[in-house]
């Protein structure tokens, strides 16, 4: 395969803070696309032109976001000198749809904590795990592999922040609510670290983001919930739409939730439909004003 790829892998790591999993993505994007077209640094219009032929059995998504590769390192190539021209000018432009996020309605999402606020009673470790799990992922939209690997130290002391290291290794500070810091002033009681550095430690280090995703549709089926309907994405979800149907802005919305781009974010704002709807019916200076004046 091409060396370029992998420089240009390499700058996407060293400029742009790319994390593993996305440049095993591209990776595989790119190292595909050369299997077909030949050595991407090299390749013509035509040998591009066959990409899409190719590509016909696969779904809308996976293409764009082929395309999307290849159009970023025939950039990188032309800022680099490698090449003089961008044959990515000869693939289609296509329109994917991002779908849309899963939604748990609030009265949802206070059924799985009635269960987990019962279950955590009697303060059995098991139980306080899974509230504080619970509490962190709806009360402060973390990601999956976030609320995993959390450390120990990152609980708050005094100030209502947790410090989470997201992807690509960038920092920020998520509040606290309330409710999350006593549930974690629980656990810390509880919790049996063995040595372990981690927030929720297991026997290899910290539980793992399969487990978490079990035992998250665990409680889903003790609150009588679909369990296809929960997981600790959907959860994530439910922090950005609830927060944002209760007034919060978009932009202070992207950084709690840690997100590059603003228009990863603004998928959320598909929920607040009908609250725009009546924001604009009640304070639009016409509103009221009946129709023709």
């Amino acid at each position: 395969m091409s060396a370029h790829i992998d420089n240009y892998l390499a700058m996407m790591a060293a400029e742009r803070g790319a994390a593993a999993n996305t440049l095993a993505a591209y990776r595989r994007d790119l190292e595909g696309s050369e299997e077909i077209a030949g050595d991407l640094a090299a390749a013509s219009r035509d040998d591009l032109a066959q990409l899409p032929r190719a590509w016909a059995e696969l779904a809308p998504s996976t293409v764009a976001r082929r395309i999307s590769a290849l159009r970023q390192f025939y950039s990188f190539c032309l800022d680099e000198g490698i090449r003089q021209d961008d044959p990515s000018s000869a693939l289609p432009r296509p329109q994917a749809r991002r779908p849309l996020p899963k939604i748990l309605s609030l009265d949802e999402v206070k059924r799985l904590f009635t269960v987990a606020e019962d279950e955590a009673a009697g303060d059995r470790p098991d139980a306080v795990r899974m509230l504080t799990l619970l509490e962190i992922l709806y009360g402060s939209g973390l990601r999956a592999t976030e609320l995993v690997e959390m450390k120990a130290s990152a609980v708050p002391r005094d100030a209502p922040l947790l410090t989470i290291t997201g992807k690509g290794g960038q920092q920020r500070m998520v509040p606290v609510s309330g409710r999350a810091r006593k549930a974690l002033s629980r656990w810390m009681a509880v919790r049996k670290a063995d040595g372990s550095v981690f927030l929720f430690p297991s026997r290899t280090g910290h539980i793992s983001r399969i487990r978490l995703y079990q035992l998250v549709k665990a409680l889903a089926v003790r609150a009588e919930l679909d369990p296809r309907k929960v997981s600790p994405h959907v959860l994530r979800h439910a922090f950005a739409t609830h927060l944002l149907a209760g007034g919060a802005d978009l932009r202070i919305l992207q950084t709690l939730l840690g997100h590059a781009d603003i228009a990863t974010t603004q998928i959320y704002t598909h929920v607040d439909s009908a609250r725009l709807v009546a924001l604009v019916n009640e304070r639009h200076p016409l509103a009221g004003k009946g129709a023709g004046r």
